[in-house]
């Protein structure tokens, strides 16, 4: 008979760009695998996989009590209706919740996976719903068969402060890994009109948007005629997204671009030549900066959590101190001023990306962690 598995993520469309080869490689394997996660249009997609599907009520960047309990409760009833051998819970709202129904459940088999903290646990002190957020995990995690899977070693560390997890529960996976077949090596063009300057990602203040475009501003004098910024992403309805109106007041669609959110990011990366990612936001390790290291990119990105961990400082990018797009529209412009530098550090993000991002490894990781909860 076989084992059933419940992954459970926000939405759907992050299922499929982030945890999409992992089900499917668990349904190879002979699991029968539900995802769990709110409809934004895309569950069709899911299921053409082969995969069942389960709308979840939930609002990922709300904090309406009464919205968080139907969350909760929701994930109660489904779990004691159909008695998943393992879930997999993505991001910090489900682990919260998903995590607590399944306490409460007595489902034997449950996975953590902390893909960034974000702006929970932004500043030294830690709020009050973020000190609420971790007793009720302490509570949650506190028992067998539990593991809980970290991107990067800050918020492994954060969690054994709190005491919510114990070594012997952790397992490391950097990333969400990249198809380095699909995100194939590709030397940086050198006949192209203009350098291309690209960033992909959520049109949010957290991920640098405006930083990036004040360092393009400052470097528009010298560079306007022979660069342009790309700004590839969907706005976003989190509190500090920005809206369509101030975007565009950002941006001359010649100088600096707004693409929008883009289907043929591949392509728009093989014909980049630098990725800029000046993320403050407390993020797992940015997808983004993965798939960006795979086609072979020089990276300046913040000396953040999760960010950093996708660049050697000099090696295959810079890191900057964040919120300084001084220091963003400098490392730019040396960059710019030195091709070959560019084609040197675009090798060795390839490589690192080789040697640390390789989904291979992070899909047979996870089914080894099912395996192991599941008893097969």
């Amino acid at each position: 008979m076989s084992k059933k598995l419940f992954i459970v993520v926000n939405e759907d469309r992050f299922f499929l760009s982030h945890r999409k080869d992992i089900a499917i490689k668990a349904m190879q394997e002979g699991y029968d695998v539900t995802i769990v996660c709110k409809d934004t249009g895309q569950h069709c997609d899911v299921k053409s996989l082969g995969l069942r599907v389960t709308n979840l009520p939930i609002n990922p960047t709300g904090e309406n009590i009464v919205e968080e309990f139907k969350t909760f409760w929701f994930l109660c009833k489904l779990y004691r209706k159909e008695r998943p051998d393992v879930v997999h819970h993505v991001g910090l709202k489900n682990i919260l919740w998903g995590g607590l129904a399944a306490y409460i459940c007595k489902i034997k088999g449950v996975v953590n996976a902390v893909s960034g903290l974000g702006t929970l646990f932004n500043g030294n002190t830690p709020s009050i719903t973020a000190r609420i957020t971790m007793m009720i995990m302490q509570i949650s995690n506190n028992r067998k068969n539990v593991i809980v899977i970290f991107q990067n070693h800050e918020d492994e560390s954060l969690f054994y402060r709190y005491n919510v997890v114990k070594k012997e529960q952790v397992t490391f996976i950097k990333g969400s890994g990249v198809d380095l077949a699909e995100f194939n090596f590709t030397p940086i063009p050198l006949n192209n009109e203009k350098i291309h300057v690209i960033f992909t990602g959520r049109m949010v203040r957290e991920k640098g948007v405006l930083f990036l475009t004040e360092a393009a501003e400052m470097m528009r004098k010298t560079y306007e005629d022979k660069v342009d910024f790309w700004l590839c992403g969907r706005l976003s309805s989190t509190p500090n997204a920005l809206t369509e109106e101030e975007l565009r007041s950002h941006c001359d669609d010649n100088y600096i671009k707004w693409l929008g959110h883009r289907s043929d990011i591949i392509e728009l990366l093989r014909k980049s030549t630098i990725v800029a990612f000046p993320s403050f936001y407390r993020e797992g390790v940015p997808k983004s900066l993965i798939e960006a290291a795979a086609i072979g990119r020089p990276i300046i990105t913040c000396d953040s959590i999760g960010c950093k961990d996708t660049v050697d400082d000099g090696i295959n990018g810079f890191l900057i101190p964040i919120k300084d797009s001084k220091a963003l529209a400098e490392k730019l412009s040396f960059l710019i001023e030195r091709p070959e530098l560019c084609i040197e550090m675009g090798k060795a993000s390839r490589r690192k990306a080789e040697k640390e991002f390789a989904l291979e490894h992070v899909v047979n990781t996870h089914i080894n962690v099912y395996n192991s909860l599941s008893g097969r």
